[in-house]
């Protein structure tokens, strides 16, 4: 351990001196290649144990339903969306490993991978593959928070709750098709009688679903506490993932635009910055059909934060705060690294170019390798504007559902002209040459 610490921050110190860092290769063809082989086979065993285990129509169902995501799954995949023999990889497994040891757990054929995904998140598929998004090493504030978030996915794991969700999601269909049989005769308002039987199934299946989330921090919580983790950390670490997404929540400074973008040969120009005025749009016509708490599959995280501290008081005691060790800041360190070639390698140019101007004006150290991204999602935000497809890589503004600063941005953006993105491209591109 001690040596593959040595060699990372070694990485990292001579990125600091020679400004070279380079993105994590994920042109591991072999590895890849291992990884899908192993996982066909493996998933085909758990398949045919889950059809032997439901007999008849809804084996054969449940049987075809896990294998029609696992071969989307194998697409994400072979896409490159992952990446293979990191120490992000090693250090997962090595947290994993502590957690099924210290409660006597095993999972036959339990497979690991780490996301080129910036948002803080994991998943555990039922078959035994957990995910663990890139991202989350970035946003939590130490390795006992991270450790929070693995005890919840294998909550999920060992209730079985995937596969308890896959017939749920063929009961649900199975009676709505009854309900809606039942409207043949029907007369009138057939249309609204439609809605409410699907909007009754929907609120009934959803509440089930946000059951299946409690139930998974309370086992996690058991987990985490025989792995010797820290009690207060795995509230805290919901406490810290309801702040944060995808994109940071810090606000871009006026400032910032006229630093990076008073150019030479190409000021700055104050209209850039003109808002769209939506103050006299009428939003009160508009009433959701359906409450989208009602309806979410993750149960806000103040709910689940409440139950927590119901069901496990003891959590709340104070103790002495959890120090990232040296090994977690330097994975934190080079997830931000990793930040933005993560955004262009998913097309998120737009929030590419976000985050790059959110990390300039907040950090001192690397400030020639977040322009050189700034220059290479410009570069294709020009190419998007001049083929008229810059919709598929740069929001609109939805006051609604946007903070400030990110419509700020947008209008920004949007106000450019075809010229001013080409100049900004081009003088990133040779500045970072």
């Amino acid at each position: 351990m001690r040596t593959i610490l040595l060699i990372l921050m070694l990485g990292i110190f001579s990125f600091n001196a020679a400004q070279s860092y380079k993105p994590i290769d994920t042109a591991d063809y072999l590895e890849r290649k291992n990884f899908l082989a192993n996982y066909t086979k493996d998933t085909e065993v758990f398949n045919k144990r889950q059809k032997e285990k439901y007999e008849g129509k809804t084996g054969r169902e449940l049987s075809n339903s896990l294998s029609r995501f696992q071969k989307y799954f194998q697409e994400e995949v072979k896409s490159k969306n992952f990446v293979f023999n990191t120490a992000f990889n090693k250090y997962v497994n090595t947290v994993v490993d502590q957690i099924l040891k210290s409660n006597s757990l095993n999972f036959p054929n339990l497979k690991i991978l780490v996301e080129k995904d910036n948002t803080p998140n994991a998943y555990c598929m039922g078959d035994g593959t957990l995910v663990v998004n890139m991202g989350l090493f970035y946003w939590v504030d130490n390795q006992d928070q991270f450790a929070s978030v693995i005890c919840h996915e294998l909550g999920h794991l060992f209730l079985d709750h995937t596969i308890k969700t896959q017939l749920a999601d063929m009961k649900f269909e199975k009676n709505g098709k009854e309900e809606f049989k039942s409207l043949v005769s029907e007369q009138n308002n057939k249309g609204e009688k439609a809605y409410q039987i699907y909007k009754r199934q929907l609120y009934k299946f959803s509440a089930e679903k946000r059951k299946q989330e409690n139930e998974a921090d309370s086992l996690g919580y058991v987990y985490y506490l025989k792995s010797n983790f820290a009690k207060s950390e795995f509230k805290n670490a919901l406490v810290m993932l309801k702040k944060f997404d995808s994109i940071s929540p810090k606000v871009l400074k006026t400032e910032t635009y006229k630093q990076f973008f008073d150019l030479p040969e190409h000021p700055f120009k104050e209209k850039w910055l003109q808002k769209e005025d939506f103050s006299t749009y009428d939003y009160s016509h508009y009433k959701e059909k359906i409450d989208k708490d009602s309806v979410a599959s993750h149960p806000e995280l103040d709910l689940r934060i409440k139950y927590l501290d119901t069901q496990f008081p003891d959590q709340n005691i104070t103790t002495k705060k959890v120090e990232s060790s040296a090994e977690f800041q330097v994975l934190e360190k080079t997830a931000r690294l990793e930040f933005l070639p993560n955004f262009y390698q998913s097309e998120d140019f737009g929030v590419g170019i976000y985050s790059a101007l959110q990390l300039l004006q907040n950090e001192t150290q690397e400030t020639d390798y977040y322009k050189y991204w700034l220059g290479k999602n410009f570069e294709k935000i020009f190419e998007a504007r001049k083929n008229y497809k810059l919709n598929r890589y740069l929001d609109r503004v939805d006051p609604k559902n946007q903070d400030e600063s990110y419509q700020q941005f947008l209008n920004f953006m949007w106000n450019l002209s075809l010229d001013d993105i080409k100049f900004i491209a081009e003088f990133y591109n040779k500045k970072s040459l």
